[in-house]
């Protein structure tokens, strides 16, 4: 049985790390998974993500970074995530349409139905069956090296606070598992690997 399983938070907030050793674990249990991250994910979706968070494209209106994310979105969803799941394989995505709503629709200060409308034309309405929310009331872009900094990543704190907000404030939903950051890495992987036994959506674990 396949599952459509996504990681969310605040930049540097160790979505990359955590899913890969979640995609580690459910291979070593032979579990048919893939893992991809957006933006990006497949040929055209990488090349919209170099636009997105090339730092020297500093004039990039709001509203064309909103459609450049949907428009990545759409093609990694069609090509790549639907097609995986329909064979039987889990995917792991690092973001997905929540990431739209806290940085393009909040931190933008742009109206929220209108991501979230753009989104569901661009993923015809795919939703995830669960998805890991990381909340931290810290900044956690210290861990990374500065210089490596993307276009978003250059934003100032009060940008990033407010996405950190939005993760923070998000109310439950049934697919909703809200993860603690400021724990160890051991501890976050083994709160996600939990979740993912507690919903026996992998039944192998």
């Amino acid at each position: 049985m396949s599952a459509f399983i996504t990681f969310e938070g605040p930049d540097g907030s160790g979505k990359s790390t955590i899913c890969n050793l979640v995609y580690d674990e459910l291979l070593k249990n032979n579990i048919r998974t893939i893992k991809t991250r957006e933006p990006g994910g497949t040929r055209i979706s990488e090349k919209i993500r170099e636009i997105i968070l090339d730092k020297d494209l500093k004039e990039m209106d709001m509203r064309t970074e909103a459609l450049l994310y949907s428009a990545s979105r759409a093609q990694h969803t069609y090509e790549k995530i639907i097609p995986a799941l329909e064979d039987g394989t889990t995917v792991l995505c690092e973001r997905y349409v929540l990431s739209s709503l806290a940085y393009q629709g909040h931190a933008r200060g742009q109206k929220l139905e209108d991501i979230r409308a753009i989104n569901d034309f661009a993923t015809g309405g795919k939703k995830p069956d669960i998805v890991f929310i990381f909340r931290t009331n810290n900044s956690t872009l210290a861990r990374k090296d500065q210089a490596c900094y993307d276009r978003l990543e250059c934003e100032g704190d009060d940008f990033h606070k407010k996405v950190r907000d939005y993760y923070n404030n998000l109310e439950k939903e049934e697919n909703y598992y809200f993860i603690d950051v400021n724990q160890t890495i051991e501890e976050v992987f083994g709160d996600c690997m939990k979740i993912l036994k507690e919903r026996k959506i992998l039944w192998n674990l």
